[in-house]
């Protein structure tokens, strides 16, 4: 082989490995199937399903660990966190909890995970170190969904289903110093970047409220569509989206100006979604649709629908 054909022989080989590289590098979409009782795994790169594993008999909400090593999924019928190694995806541990588990949150330290606990009123506190229960801390709303954790790690706000507030836990105090009015059935919930603002969707109303967190008041209201749901930010905390439930939409909405800038249809029933870290591609779980929406943040537009399995809950992408 001459110099220049090995050469090139080298470049072409290389550029393989890059490519292979690049792709190996894209993350996955994490999807809790409440009826089939599975998750399934979407390759980004492709939006395809590359596999499906068991979970429990009712997987509703995930979070993943930090190292992408571990993911925390709440199993309704077990009242329990089950911890599941996404190398070999099989479940490896479980937590007891209240009756009813609901979301699932990691702080953004990866130091703790919150379960908000439905029948129990109260949000579980995970050291997700020592891989154990360390409070069950109780909040006012009845039926709480979610429980997020600001950017800053100050602070879990708390959503309930049967309440017209949010709950507000110090994270340090492990107790709830706060609660904000809004509106009937808050749900979603989602923070910008440098934990200024919060944006909450009240299902009942379909509503969206931007509330300054430091005031703890609400600075801005609008409407998105029919039974606002979810909720899912940026991460360059420029635009937020909504998903509408009744309406079967998602919509974009500009957070400087709270505008909304497009309304994209999806599946029925949109829930809860996830954005990829590059902020490019958004995923939404639509339950009736048994399907994942693929959203492109950019251009606004819809660009894949996923079958997936029965009643999907919510995505997480790591």
């Amino acid at each position: 082989m001459s110099p220049i054909t090995a050469a090139a022989a080298w470049m072409a080989g290389a550029g393989l490995l890059l490519s292979v590289a690049g792709a190996a590098a894209q993350p996955f979409a994490y999807v809790p199937n409440e009826k089939s009782g599975t998750i399934s795994v979407i390759d980004t790169a492709s939006d395809r399903v590359v596999g499906d594993f068991r979970a429990g008999e009712k997987p509703r909400g995930l979070a993943a660990s930090r190292d992408g090593k571990l993911l925390y999924v709440s199993d309704q019928p077990k009242s329990a966190l089950l911890v599941i190694d996404l190398a070999k995806r099989t479940v490896t541990g479980s937590i007891d909890l209240g009756s009813s588990p609901e979301g699932v949150y990691i702080s953004h330290d990866g130091k703790w995970v919150a379960v908000a606990v439905e029948e129990s009123n109260s949000v579980a506190l995970i050291d997700t170190a020592a891989g154990k229960l360390v409070a069950n801390i109780k909040v006012s709303g009845k039926n709480p969904e979610h429980a997020v954790f600001s950017p800053d790690g100050r602070w879990l706000w708390v959503s309930a289903e049967d309440s017209n507030q949010v709950d507000i836990v110090d994270v340090a105090a492990r107790a709830q110093v706060a609660s904000i009015t809004l509106a009937r059935r808050p749900r979603g919930i989602a923070f910008t970047p440098d934990s200024k603002l919060a944006y909450v969707a009240c299902e009942l109303d379909s509503t969206v409220f931007a509330v300054d967190v430091e005031k703890r008041q609400p600075v801005a209201s609008f409407k998105t569509g029919e039974f606002s749901n979810g909720v899912a930010m940026r991460p360059d905390g420029k635009r937020v989206f909504v998903s509408n439930g009744r309406s079967g939409t998602v919509a974009a909405v500009d957070t400087a100006s709270n505008q909304v800038l497009a309304t994209i249809p999806v599946g029925q029933r949109p829930w809860n979604m996830a954005i990829t870290p590059d902020g490019r591609k958004l995923y939404v779980a639509n339950g009736r649709s048994n399907s994942v929406s693929v959203i492109d943040t950019e251009a606004n537009q819809k660009i894949a629908d996923i079958p997936v399995g029965e009643l999907p809950w919510g995505v997480v992408v790591k």
